[in-house]
């Protein structure tokens, strides 16, 4: 990855893109007998009669706003719009999809969109998801450009302006084996960057190089068995990652990257959800200051704890109140090991807090909400669409 600062801003543009797609919402999206006549766009559940986008984002055409809000503590408050362009409305897709016998897969998706916060960070990106041959063949890549004003903590454990700049860049074709859950392929990162300290190098990094590139290509592996990608029921979503960061990549910098995440839920009762996270980051060779894995829990300013290796852990316990309404709990704990200190060493981080969510769009399973969470000298709130966790 290419740090903390590019996943906050680039999140928005990248993580919009999923928002329409998944097997469950276009199953849902049956073609009514007369989809070609022109329809009235409700924002209420004919149901229920509560507030729902159930119907506007299953039926509607053109260039879809997706609005964004961040407060990541990383780089403060801030707001970010992308645009999504569909190739074809989701009921268009699903008939498409039984016509060919192949089964569900999603429209093709072109976003573009940028975010700006309170710290003077800003990214801006394009990105395309394509699939072929009844989703056995998924495509995703994404442009991003970013300007990010962050802190480094390092062996001092102080924090330390710095900022980074930089064009990013990823390509990932993931192909599904045979008829399961699976899916494997290649991915290639590029991140071109500068970087410098408000207030001189830090000590520990020693000449550390302003100007780096980041070139890295490795396998990634999935399983998904989710009964939705926005707010799982029940399921496992578990990923592997290997990436090698050469020259003949395009990389300034040799190092290696393995990535391992695994997330469950498990119904205890009808209401009631226990969800499962295991996520562990590890790195060899010459990894950037600002590449190195980080704790990332709930109410932990991002890059807070790095170092050369990450682990961590989360539980979450959420209970359905009403049909619409959910409120949850969780707990977390963290290391960042390997270089500064090791394992025995390093601090032990742990987070707690709670959320609701609100079920924005029935007929897609798709919930929105707020978390807030705490941790050692910080609080922190969060503005989620569906599930925490990615």
């Amino acid at each position: 990855m290419a740090g903390p600062s590019t996943r906050t801003a680039c999140a928005g543009v990248i993580a919009a893109m999923v928002l329409p797609w998944c097997p469950a919402a276009l199953a849902q999206a049956e073609p009514s007998p007369d989809a070609a006549a022109p329809r009235k766009l409700s924002f209420f559940d004919p149901e229920d009669g509560k507030l729902d986008l159930s119907d506007f984002m299953l039926h509607h055409k053109g260039a879809l706003p997706v609005p964004t809000i961040i407060t990541e503590p990383a780089v403060g408050y801030g707001a970010g719009l992308g645009l999504l362009f569909l190739s074809e409305p989701m009921p268009e897709a699903a008939a498409s999809a039984r016509a060919s016998g192949k089964g569900p897969a999603p429209p093709n998706i072109t976003g573009v969109g940028g975010v700006y916060t309170e710290n003077g960070t800003w990214g801006a990106g394009l990105a395309h998801f394509h699939t072929w041959d009844g989703d056995r063949y998924r495509y995703l890549g994404a442009v991003a450009k970013v300007n990010a004003n962050l802190d480094y903590y390092g062996l001092q454990n102080q924090p330390r302006a710095y900022q980074l700049q930089g064009f990013f860049l990823v390509q990932q074709l993931l192909v599904r084996l045979a008829d399961t859950r699976w899916y494997i392929g290649p991915r290639y990162m590029y991140f071109d960057s500068q970087t410098s300290f408000r207030f001189g190098n830090a000590a520990e990094l020693g000449s550390a190089e302003s100007d780096q590139r980041i070139g890295k290509a490795g396998l990634v592996i999935d399983y998904d068995s989710r009964d939705n990608i926005f707010y799982p029921n029940r399921g496992i979503y578990a990923e592997l990652e290997a990436q090698f960061a050469r020259s003949g990549f395009g990389s300034t910098q040799s190092f290696n990257m393995y990535n391992a995440r695994a997330f469950t839920w498990l119904p205890l009762a009808r209401t009631l959800i226990l969800g499962l996270r295991g996520d562990t980051r590890f790195s060899s060779g010459d990894v950037p200051f600002y590449a190195q894995p980080y704790i990332d829990l709930r109410g932990v300013q991002k890059g807070r704890y790095q170092d050369r290796n990450a682990v961590m852990a989360e539980v979450e316990l959420r209970w359905d109140v009403t049909p619409r309404w959910a409120v949850l709990g969780f707990t977390g704990a963290g290391k960042a090991y390997g270089r500064w200190h090791d394992f025995s060493d390093a601090a032990n981080v742990y987070s707690v807090g709670a959320g609701f969510r609100y079920m924005i769009a029935r007929k897609l399973g798709l919930s929105m909400g707020i978390d807030v969470a705490h941790s050692k000298g910080q609080n922190a709130f969060y503005i989620q669409v569906g599930s925490a966790w990615h």
